[in-house]
């Protein structure tokens, strides 16, 4: 069995990071994201890169923090309001922005990673994301073509992996970072713990190690929280 555990985010992303390569980057928000991956990412200073993910995380965390380092060309992404850079760049010509839903994002990245170049969607018809598409009828309703998506890169966050990159995602952390890894030509994942081989109830296992090149350890996380909401105290 193939040794695929680095000792940091920077030794597992050698001579994988190139200017203008595509990346698929897996979380939620601030939930699930490979943070570790993405500091190593602005620290080797890569530019000009397209990166597919749900969101470009908030200004100055995650994603980003590669926005606001002008590390990225292009941006794919189903939602971007928490994040005022993104915002400025965009309405500034200095980001190209494909916007995409999020069901059709997440798709578009199971189908790349399935060998499917693309499918038909209804999610979209009659609106601006349908521009320039092609439209087919299928028993009298439009739908619209998507093409799935393939990265050089997928960078992803896991909870548990045992030694040959069998991993378990927590919750939410679910979403995207499972269809993300299996687009990748290369995946490189960032979990909490790894465990012998064994260890873990193949029942339980959300992407087989066969996905998962190289992985790190990047324990402890300080988690965050994009929006803390609390109600007030009542007064006794």
């Amino acid at each position: 069995m193939a040794n695929k555990r680095y000792t940091d985010a920077a030794t597992a992303l050698e001579g994988v990071l190139f200017d203008g390569m595509t990346i698929c980057a897996g979380g939620f928000g601030l939930c699930g994201i490979p943070e570790r991956l993405i500091d190593a990412i602005e620290a080797s200073g890569v530019r000009d890169l397209t990166i597919a993910s749900n969101n470009a995380g908030i200004d100055g965390q995650g994603l980003g923090k590669l926005l606001r380092s002008r590390q990225v060309k292009k941006m794919i992404s189903s939602y971007v309001g928490e994040n005022k850079e993104f915002e400025r760049q965009y309405l500034s010509g200095e980001l190209e922005v494909e916007f995409c839903p999020q069901g059709t994002l997440a798709e578009r990245c199971r189908a790349g990673g399935a060998g499917i170049p693309g499918f038909y969607t209804k999610t979209g018809v009659g609106t601006q994301v349908a521009e320039g598409k092609e439209t087919k009828v299928f028993d009298g309703q439009d739908y619209i073509l998507e093409r799935g998506i393939r990265a050089d890169l997928a960078i992803i966050k896991g909870w548990k992996a045992d030694e040959s990159g069998n991993l378990i995602f927590r919750k939410t952390a679910r979403n995207f970072n499972q269809p993300m890894a299996t687009a990748g030509k290369i995946c490189v994942a960032e979990v909490e713990e790894i465990v012998p081989v064994g260890s873990l109830d193949p029942d339980t296992i959300h992407l087989p190690g066969i996905y998962v090149k190289r992985m790190i350890v990047g324990a402890p996380y300080d988690k965050q929280i994009e929006f803390r909401t609390v109600r007030e105290r009542a007064t006794a």
